[in-house]
């Protein structure tokens, strides 16, 4: 079997692909996504053993999962310091000398992603570096808010200067198969949401099964997602590998349609390098190497840089 790190990565792109508009719903599409929980699973583990061993490219497959990082702190003690200091290390998430042994010099972070509150901090500490600034909201992390105060906190978000806007679902309309609700409350997030682009939290591991996932995620992306996002974070059961190459899988029957290009975020327990490269793997084979930029492919972490560095540093 081919090691994933056999493959070097693509030169990286800067720039965002065309927003996704979104559709009008479709629910005779949405009838009839299936998924093969067996099928998937297989492949998980296919491409799981893909990344057994570390290739030439090991390295350089680090660094873009660096560059494809939202560096996050999403705490109920977080403080303006804490933030400050965050956004440090979002300018410069190597040390000069490993940045130096990699030829890494002028690496950053794709994004920072804090509470509505820390924007201005982030933004005061980011300014000049290039890199956006995104904020969870829409009542993350339970997606409960009645629906006016969500779109009201995605105008805040955009307003204080936020240019990304991660974005949860009430998960009682997917589980009880209420596209039409779920749609329209995505729909009015989206328009909130004007300029900046629109990060959908699904919250897989509470929607039971896999074509929950599909029809969830489908209809995330006919309400105009830019990006569709596994988890929180906060959930019992957050990013899974099966789950993630069932999201793929609506991305490419997305793309395939409509010509739209969505963007992927797999976040919450993802703390070490052999955990994170799988979903990279993942992404490779089912979307191919042009999605794995920062700008279609985002880590939600917190904790993966620090084993990335220690990696690195052994490497």
């Amino acid at each position: 079997m081919r090691r994933f790190t056999d493959i070097a990565p693509p030169p990286l792109a800067t720039t965002y692909p065309a927003r996704n508009p979104g559709q009008p719903l479709d629910p005779d599409w949405l009838d009839s996504v299936q998924v093969d929980d067996a099928a998937i699973e297989a492949e998980a583990t296919e491409i799981d053993a893909s990344c057994n061993n570390a290739g030439p490219h090991h390295a350089a497959w680090l660094l873009r999962a660096i560059q494809c990082m939202d560096l996050t702190t999403l705490s109920g003690d977080d403080t303006p310091e804490r933030v400050k200091a965050l956004c440090q290390t979002a300018r410069a998430p190597l040390p000069a000398d490993l940045a130096a042994k990699h030829g890494a010099g002028g690496l950053t972070v794709g994004a920072v992603c804090v509470y509505h509150a820390m924007i201005p901090t982030a933004l005061a500490a980011l300014e000049g570096s290039g890199i956006p600034v995104a904020a969870v909201s829409a009542g993350f992390p339970a997606g409960l808010s009645s629906p006016r105060a969500r779109v009201a906190e995605v105008e805040d978000s955009v307003a204080a200067g936020a240019t990304e806007i991660d974005i949860v679902i009430p998960r009682y309309l997917a589980l009880s198969g209420n596209w039409t609700a779920l749609y329209e409350d995505i729909r009015a997030l989206r328009a909130a949401c004007g300029d900046a682009h629109l990060k959908c939290i699904l919250s897989v591991g509470e929607l039971g099964d896999l074509t929950t996932v599909a029809r969830a995620s489908l209809t995330a992306m006919m309400a105009g997602a830019d990006v569709v996002k596994t988890s929180t974070g906060k959930e019992a059961t957050n990013a899974t590998l099966p789950a993630a190459l069932t999201m793929l899988h609506t991305i490419h029957a997305y793309h395939q349609a409509t010509g739209h290009r969505i963007g992927f975020k797999p976040a919450g327990g993802i703390s070490t390098v052999r955990a994170a490269l799988p979903y990279m793997a993942a992404t490779h084979a089912r979307l191919g190497p042009d999605w794995l930029q920062p700008t279609l492919f985002r880590f939600g972490a917190s904790s993966l840089l620090k084993d990335i560095r220690a990696t690195l540093a052994a490497s």
